[in-house]
């Protein structure tokens, strides 16, 4: 079991799922949190679907509970509450005061508040405002404790939000954290007093992981990281490529990542001819991705807000190759224009315009000293603002003063 300090409160992380290969931010913290001597108990409400993991996962020393969504069915149901009410007195008042929460989340949420209260937890943080957020903020008023979250981005704008729960969850976590200052003025403006106290504060890179190299003598390459959603943007890429072969240049793409549309871009680049030109090559673990940002001339990330408003908050493989000298070309979706200042850090092209994108990679494929100049610019910003072991204290110390005891 993990051993903290008597001064420190005992936290744990609510996630959704753990680990979780798209989220390697978390992994990121959680390192960072135990390099400073804070082990973080985790809780998974869901099992890994993942197929492949980071080999940066296997570091990770914090204990991981699971606690298993439950199947449904009254008899389930009522067990849990008799066995948490006789516990946790306050269960049966945060069940009244909830009558939207389906029988399942609550009684997940009763698990989750009888396992905090066995292991001494003082303080629950979720990341990702939704089911993660849903399940701390109900377990941790039935135990009697504080929680908070981390606010990205399909939590916030995805048309599935229900702002009057998101509202709520905003107004009584005892702290809540923004990965940009976008949505951070977003959700101040939507939601007013109850999104005072949130706070912006960057994810973060182990510096040390992700060394410089001037882009020089790089690969005709394009690369470009991500889940396969539309929200990515990759069919605009793909089209971007076929005006860059038509315009006669040598280069190659390539696009990691998996999802649900990798049969529709697939099925792109055979329409459009680009086969031996852009390769589709799943999932990457991290260590490989470092190494194509390497050899890559151009990151491309042609960020869309997609038809169901889900939106990127701010990208990681943005910060990541900006941290290891690969000039990148983005858009203005939410917080990527706080990083990528056009001309300075890299470039910005307009949402779904392949003719400017292609001619964007262009640019730095055929003028490698300009890259140079705005990858260096790029790195000492990821020094200044993404530093890991900065960031990671502030998220700390925001907790810590967020643990408080709840009065009775």
């Amino acid at each position: 079991m993990t051993q903290v300090s008597p001064m420190e409160p005992r936290i744990a992380y609510v996630l959704k799922m753990y680990p979780r290969f798209s989220q390697t931010f978390v992994i990121n913290e959680l390192l960072a949190h135990q390099a400073a001597g804070r082990d973080i108990d985790i809780f998974s409400l869901r099992l890994p679907n993942d197929s492949r993991f980071h080999a940066a996962i296997s570091r990770v020393r914090s204990t991981v509970v699971r606690i298993p969504r439950p199947a449904g069915g009254s008899r389930s149901f009522l067990g849990v509450l008799h066995r948490t009410a006789a516990r946790l007195p306050a269960t049966c008042q945060v069940i009244l005061d909830n009558p939207a929460v389906c029988a399942q989340d609550l009684e997940q949420a009763m698990n989750l508040a009888c396992e905090a209260h066995r292991m001494g937890i003082d303080h629950l943080h979720a990341h990702f405002g939704t089911i993660a957020t849903t399940t701390a903020r109900l377990a941790a008023r039935m135990a009697g404790i504080t929680y908070s979250f981390t606010a990205h981005a399909k939590d916030i704008y995805h048309e599935s939000v229900d702002d009057g729960e998101l509202r709520a969850k905003l107004a009584d976590a005892s702290a809540v954290i923004t990965v940009s200052d976008y949505n951070l003025r977003y959700l101040r403006d939507k939601f007013g007093e109850a999104a005072d106290r949130v706070v912006h504060v960057n994810n973060g890179l182990d510096l040390n992981e992700f060394p410089f190299a001037d882009p020089v003598g790089r690969e005709p390459l394009i690369l470009a990281v991500g889940r396969l959603v539309e929200k990515k943007g990759f069919a605009t890429l793909v089209r971007a490529c076929a005006h860059l072969r038509d315009s006669g240049r040598s280069f190659r793409c390539e696009i990691a990542g998996g999802g649900e549309l990798a049969v529709k871009l697939s099925k792109l680049v055979r329409e459009l001819g680009l086969d031996g030109r852009v390769r589709l090559v799943g999932q990457q673990p991290q260590e490989m991705i470092r190494e194509k940002l390497l050899r890559a001339s151009v990151l491309a990330a042609p960020c869309v807000v997609a038809a169901n408003r889900d939106r990127d908050g701010l990208p990681t493989i943005l910060v990541e190759a900006m941290a290891m000298g690969t000039p990148c070309i983005s858009t203005d979706v939410t917080g990527i224009p706080e990083i990528l200042k056009h001309g300075e850090t890299g470039l910005q092209v307009p949402q779904l315009d392949d003719r400017a994108l292609a001619d964007a990679c262009a640019f730095l494929l055929d003028d490698p000293a300009d890259g140079v100049r705005m990858a260096r610019t790029a790195r000492a910003m990821v020094e200044r603002e993404f530093n890991i072991t900065t960031n990671a204290r502030r998220v700390r110390e925001l907790i810590d003063r967020a643990a408080v005891p709840v009065p009775a």
